[in-house]
């Protein structure tokens, strides 16, 4: 278990319970992410081995326009000047590929495929994501007070509940995962059944035969919650 991601984990979990909580992976993702943004947005923009990476990777059209949010203009475009010039020698065939169309062309093609996918920010709140999800699992094997943090958990967004049972079922024994999932599946199974009977009430609700019966708080929001619980919450909220 890495110590390092221990107290941001607990924290997430702490904070998440309750029945006005949510997933504690997205409130870490969200962290993680205004972490990441801050961090490049501050000294590390001209860091070498950062540049480096920046360069190589650059940013997906989520991250680029939180980074110009921060109102540094010079620094994105001293950092964008080297990536530019550096896409721009990745797209260029070398070798026999250069000498025959068809080749530079496929060739070109992967590279402009990688290179439209990458993102230097995506790979640190990744990295940094995944040994978070491994830490809880390990968190839920060690400590009682820890299954306890879970248990008080509303729910678990879909993509990070399958994440989370991944990792437990690469971590724990067979006995320790069939009690993990026996308690996160009960969990789960319990919010989907509320949140099914939320979107069905919003839904009636413009059902005039239904005689304009008022809505609870958690069914007018059913679409959204919906939406936080099948995809994960936005990545775009998190500066927000």
């Amino acid at each position: 278990m890495e110590r390092l991601f221990t107290i941001p984990v607990n924290e997430a979990f702490e904070n998440a319970a309750g029945d006005a909580g949510g997933c504690p992976f997205c409130a870490l993702v969200e962290k993680l992410t205004n972490d990441e943004v801050d961090l490049i947005l501050g000294a590390s923009m001209m860091e070498p081995d950062v540049r480096i990476k920046t360069n190589e990777a650059g940013f997906c059209d989520r991250h680029f326009p939180m980074l110009f949010e921060g109102g540094k203009r010079l620094p994105l475009a001293l950092m964008l000047e080297s990536h530019v010039a550096r896409v721009r020698e990745r797209m260029k065939p070398s070798g026999l590929a250069s000498l025959v169309p068809s080749k530079a062309g496929a060739a070109s093609a992967k590279t402009v495929s990688e290179i439209a996918k990458s993102c230097y920010l995506c790979d640190r709140i990744e990295y940094n994501l995944s040994r978070m999800i491994e830490t809880a699992a390990l968190l839920w094997e060690s400590e009682s007070a820890f299954r306890e943090k879970t248990e008080a958990v509303p729910f678990f967004c879909l993509p990070h509940y399958a994440r989370f049972l991944d990792a437990a079922k690469e971590r724990l024994s067979g006995r320790e995962f069939g009690e993990f999932f026996s308690a996160l599946s009960k969990k789960e199974d319990g919010y989907i059944a509320s949140l099914g009977d939320d979107v069905s009430a919003f839904c009636r609700s413009f059902d005039y035969r239904q005689g304009g019966e008022p809505l609870t708080d958690a069914e007018k929001r059913a679409p959204e919650r919906a939406r936080d619980f099948l995809a994960g919450k936005p990545v775009e909220q998190a500066k927000k």
